[in-house]
């Protein structure tokens, strides 16, 4: 089966997640991926939500963290206080899965403003939990359109801090923190690494050995698939 750059960034995302993973979950591409491991091969990983759903089981992609389906298929449902002060600074939740704006060498994450922060040419829904879940949680997963306009030399705004960042899948390859700075490890079917420098705002550091990924199976294609689709119903 043929499949675009987005579903190979999203099923690499999803490998990344195991059965008896508790994950921190962002809307958008995170929450794909999330979803797409839920469907596969990790059934069991209990995925958290900002709005204090635990252990969503959403049958179809989330609008929002609001979005009524994630109460309705949840395990529990707690307050946003509780959330934070029990569950997430407590060590509770060994994932954060997040998406930014920009993100630089060192995994530091922006998605509050681009341009100046009194004057911004956008300004952006901002850093919600995020930062929380980059201090808090034992991995962060990033998952980010590479681009120079979002892998940039300097953030516009520091949302969130990248220590924790353990790995970036893009729709190009996958990037992982070697000496405190985000390394190209490997690349997707028909990419380059000349194609991944030219989509970052600085000069990438490139590991000895890149390796290709495997390209998505049938069953993760249809799932993923499936589950995009039951969104547009």
């Amino acid at each position: 089966m043929t499949f675009t750059a987005d579903e190979m960034m999203a099923v690499e995302a999803a490998r990344r997640l195991r059965n008896d993973n508790v994950c921190f979950v962002g809307i958008g591409l995170p929450s794909v991926a999330a979803n797409l491991a839920r469907r596969t091969h990790a059934p069991n990983c209990v995925l958290v939500y900002e709005s204090g759903t635990i252990g969503a089981k959403p049958t179809r992609l989330p609008l929002s963290i609001g979005d009524g389906e994630l109460a309705e298929t949840a395990d529990a449902v707690v307050s946003v206080p509780e959330m934070f002060a029990y569950w997430l600074q407590a060590g509770r939740i060994d994932i954060g899965f997040l998406g930014a704006a920009q993100i630089d060498r060192h995994g530091n994450l922006n998605s509050t403003v681009i341009g100046d922060y009194a004057t911004p040419k956008v300004r952006l829904p901002g850093g919600g939990g995020a930062p929380e879940i980059a201090t808090s949680v034992a991995d962060v997963f990033v998952m980010l359109r590479q681009t120079p306009r979002a892998f940039v030399q300097q953030l516009d705004f520091k949302t969130s801090r990248g220590d924790r960042v353990r790995v970036v899948v893009t729709d190009l390859g996958i990037l992982e923190p070697r000496d405190g700075e985000l390394t190209l490890v490997g690349v997707h079917p028909g990419v380059s690494v000349d194609d991944v420098r030219a989509a970052t705002g600085w000069a990438l550091q490139v590991a000895e050995d890149v390796a290709v990924t495997e390209p998505p199976t049938v069953l993760e294609l249809e799932a993923l698939r499936a589950l995009e689709a039951a969104g547009h119903e």
